[in-house]
Formats: structure tokens, C-alpha cells, sequence
């Protein structure tokens, strides 16, 4: 016998002892107290598809941080190593959550900082004058 219907008879002998029942009110009873367990341990084991993010993905990437969606933590870059933790590559990441292909997920500061460096270096210049 399985184990939620041996939990439901153990439910519905327990309340026939304390109050009459009928044939049928125990037979119904039972059904459906072995129906609820059975759905409940089914709900338990199945994983959850879509976990709610920690908050709305729109809202992640902020001025000075960028909020991790699958944890809640506050970084300045997701790199590959934390969304490894996740088992997630950026790719994925970005996919699940609805960001672009390309989009960084680091701080707009920071973004910001490293734009103006590599304006300020202009290594499109250099290759050229190597490749000339």
C-alpha cells in the first residue's frame, strides 16, 4: 500500500473513533484525504520552473551596483564565477531574466569608467599604425 493512502486511513480510522461515521462518509473521507496528501507530496517533490527573482529585472542593474536575480546580493560586476553558482552561464542569465544579447551586467559607473578608458587609450588608432 502506498504511503499517502497508509496516512490517509491512519487520518480517517483516528476521527471514526472519536465520531460516528457512515460507510460512505468514511469511504469519501478517505478518498479525499488520500487525494490531498498525494497532491501535496507531489507539489513537495516537483520543482518550482520559474522562481521568482529577487526583484524586478529592470531594476538590477543600478548606478553604483547590480543586484544578482537568482540570490539577491549586491555586486559591482556578475561575473561568470558567481552565475557558475547559480549553474548559470551570462548567456542563460540574461536570457532568463530578459536582457539583451550583449548587455553588461556591471554597475553603470563602472560601465562608464571602463568606456572612458578605452576612449582615453584608443587602441583602434594603434592598430592601424601596426597594421600599416
Amino acid at each position: 500500500m502506498e504511503e499517502y493512502l497508509k496516512a490517509a486511513l491512519e487520518i480517517v480510522k483516528a476521527q471514526a473513533s472519536v465520531r460516528t461515521m457512515t460507510d460512505d462518509e468514511i469511504t469519501s473521507m478517505l478518498r479525499n484525504v488520500a487525494a490531498g496528501i498525494q497532491a501535496a507530496a507531489e507539489a513537495e517533490a516537483a520543482p518550482t520552473d520559474a522562481p521568482t527573482p529577487a526583484m524586478d529585472p529592470s531594476k538590477a542593474v543600478k548606478e553604483s551596483s547590480v543586484v544578482c536575480l537568482e540570490c539577491g546580493k549586491s555586486f559591482k560586476v556578475l561575473t561568470k564565477k558567481h552565475l557558475a553558482a547559480h549553474n548559470l552561464t551570462p548567456e542563460e542569465y540574461r536570457a532568463k531574466y530578459g536582457y539583451k544579447k550583449g548587455a553588461p551586467l556591471a554597475a553603470k559607473s563602472l560601465q562608464r569608467e571602463r568606456r572612458k578608458k578605452m576612449k582615453d587609450m584608443r587602441l583602434w588608432e594603434r592598430r592601424r599604425k601596426v597594421a600599416q
